[in-house]
């Protein structure tokens, strides 16, 4: 395996999503990977080493009823922040956004943390605010 730099991991990792492309994940994740998933709530699965993390996503990359669109990439060093869309249907509420936070090292993703924007009304009065 030759070294590949943050930036082309994250882009082959995002492809393989949006092309529904598993096998560009094969060699991209590290043995010691860890994932959180942004579901279920309030902290989401957490998947630990290659084999749980590589069957998650490739799983999710062969699932052709929903689309994966990242909108924005930033890298800095071995760190990498995506913001993206995952829909799930056709219609204007059929989608929901996040952001996965990875860390990359020698060419492999070693973790990757995703979270989502909530789907329902969060009260403020749960923060301690008035609502009105």
């Amino acid at each position: 395996m030759s070294f590949r730099t943050t930036a082309e991991v994250i882009d082959r990792f995002n492809r393989a999503f949006t092309e529904h492309d598993a096998s560009l994940l094969t060699d991209l994740i590290a043995d010691d990977c860890v994932m959180e998933a942004n579901q279920p709530a309030p902290d989401g699965a957490r998947y630990e080493g290659r084999t749980a993390c590589l069957e998650f996503w490739q799983a999710l990359a062969d699932d052709r009823t929903t689309r994966f669109e990242p909108e924005n990439v930033l890298i800095s060093g071995e760190h990498a922040t995506v913001r993206w869309r995952y829909r799930f249907g056709d219609g204007p509420t059929d989608s929901v956004r996040g952001v996965n936070l990875t860390t990359v090292r020698n060419g492999l993703i070693v973790e990757s943390l995703g979270y989502s924007k909530t789907t329902g009304d969060v009260p403020l009065a749960a923060d301690g605010l008035d609502a009105a």
